[in-house]
């Protein structure tokens, strides 16, 4: 039986990767299912050895480094069909688009898997069954991960880092390394139950050994960081905070509302923030709570707003803005006071492609192609990530899958110690997509060493602390209000860059070119 599978071209080299990479979805978020990555790599290894092996005598049919592309490649396709197909649940919502859902489904992981299937047609001729091989092919896939973050406008989501965002023990050592480099090390560990079939390696013991008690180690440096980060909290949670109240208003997604139906959610998030006039507060209400209005529509409502807060108040919300000087419009967060004043406003640096932008946009609006939120015509791209301050509060401002991208806050020059992040995740609906999207704030709160406030109409809302440990949380499509006492800290700092990354990808090549030649 085993060598049926062995010798079989088209289960070797399309079916088993493809099945690798559809059940890996279950390690992240929400399955959180971890272990079954201990089987996938080690599987996707051995395969990849095996075809570098074979393929110049038992596959001869096709080319070896094409056999090789293939088993990434459709890896990749595998990972990126189950992980990503609820992209598609956002087309539902325009009729123009329905008929695009298949093609998005199928699309997407067409084009992703390309990554995987590049690192493994650099790599794969190189890898036997042997220590040094694993190095290198654990550095392949970290760096395909790495280009796919950040070529083009990036799209970081799914990292097989995500799949611990679970056990907060482990990942609080992504403060001082940062992302990619906690990636490359899980992709590794993942792998180590290959040396215990390796036969012609000596020390599978103590490399296993070394493996798990640095992973133990690990834990142990995480739960002293939880502990010590928790005494800190509670100190401070009874003598300096400042009072937040994030709202999530369960909205149901909408184009073209009219005045009434605005008026009406505007009431609803008044009534959501259940506000004391005398009671110094934040208030952060979503994006999309007030979908496709611009902030001069809203203006009107002025006076209901001056009734319901005071001055001890500030309301942080997701609006579109206008640049009538420029002829520009922005997805915007803005912070305004009881006079509905603008004291801040940030406009979206990471835009979504064809969500809010339109890639080649001269040519696909001669064909009547629009971006699939409301509205003609793409948004316009920020251009600076600046800071709002707020009673000894330094706040970096996140809008939607901003979120997912490290880069924006390791830009930041300001001394940061708050992350808000206001979503719109109704256009997943009930997909794992919310869930995925969430995971991605417990990483950038341990990264910057700051709470973060994620305020989703549909979608999960929740305050995390500064070591991504979970305080309090609405579900999905919840309705409600979180209201807390945030601590004011000085942060001890955070990962400022990828250095450590490439000294690792590069460690792992030195390492493999340095047994070769001993060999």
């Amino acid at each position: 039986m085993f060598n049926f599978f062995l010798n079989n071209r088209i289960l070797m080299v399309l079916v088993i990767p493809l099945l690798l990479g559809c059940i890996s979805v279950f390690s992240f978020q929400p399955y959180n299912l971890t272990i079954i990555n201990f089987i996938i790599f080690p599987c996707l290894f051995f395969i990849l050895c095996n075809i570098n092996k074979r393929s110049k005598n038992k596959y001869r049919k096709k080319p070896h480094l094409i056999n090789i592309f293939y088993v990434g490649y459709f890896f990749g396709v595998g990972f990126f069909l189950t992980g990503t197909y609820w992209i598609s649940n956002s087309l539902q919502f325009d009729q123009s688009f329905k008929n695009f859902i298949p093609f998005t489904i199928i699309l997407i992981p067409l084009t992703l898997g390309l990554f995987y299937g590049l690192g493994s047609i650099v790599v794969g001729k190189y890898l036997a069954y042997d220590i040094k091989s694993i190095f290198l092919f654990c550095a392949s896939i970290s760096a395909a991960d790495y280009l796919r973050a950040k070529i083009f406008t990036g799209f970081p989501w799914n990292l097989w880092a995500y799949s611990w965002s679970w056990f907060t023990e482990i990942i609080q050592i992504l403060n001082p390394i940062g992302l990619f480099a906690f990636n490359l090390l899980a992709i590794t560990f993942y792998c180590t139950p290959v040396i215990l079939f390796l036969k012609k390696f000596k020390y599978k013991s103590l490399i296993t050994l070394i493996f798990f008690t640095s992973f133990f180690a690990n834990y142990l440096y995480g739960n002293y960081l939880l502990n010590n980060n928790n005494q800190i909290q509670s100190y401070l949670n009874e003598n300096k905070f400042i009072n937040v109240k994030i709202i999530s208003p369960n909205f149901e997604l909408k184009y073209n509302l009219s005045d009434k139906e605005t008026l009406d959610r505007i009431k609803k998030l008044i009534r959501y923030s259940s506000v004391e006039k005398n009671k110094k507060t934040l208030f952060i209400w979503p994006e999309g709570a007030l979908s496709g209005k611009y902030f001069y529509e809203i203006e009107k409502y002025k006076g209901l707003i001056k009734e319901n807060f005071s001055k001890n108040h500030l309301i942080i919300f997701g609006i579109n803005t206008l640049d009538k000087e420029k002829d520009k419009f922005y997805n915007s967060m803005v912070v305004v006071d009881n006079n509905l004043d603008k004291k801040f406003q940030y406009n979206k640096i990471k835009l979504v492609p064809f969500g809010e932008f339109l890639p080649f946009q001269a040519y696909l609006e001669k064909i009547k192609f629009k971006k699939i939120t409301e509205g003609f015509g793409s948004f316009s791209k920020g251009s600076i990530t600046n800071t709002f301050s707020y009673d000894n509060l330094n706040i970096i401002p996140l809008i939607c899958y901003e979120i997912i991208f490290p880069e924006l806050i390791q830009k930041i020059k300001q001394k940061s110690n708050l992350l808000i992040n206001i979503s719109e995740d109704a256009w997943f609906g009930n997909t794992i997509g919310p869930h995925q999207h969430f995971s991605k704030s417990i990483f950038r709160a341990i990264e910057s060493d700051s709470f973060v406030l994620r305020s989703a109409n549909k979608g999960i809302s929740a305050v995390i602390n500064n070591k991504g440990q979970i305080i309090k949380a609405l579900k999905n499509n919840e309705t409600g209000n979180l209201e807390y006492k945030l601590p004011v800290f000085e942060k001890k700092g955070g990962n400022k860059n990828d250095l450590i990354f490439f000294a690792l990808l590069f460690t792992y090549c030195f390492i493999f070119f340095k047994l070769k030649k001993n060999d």
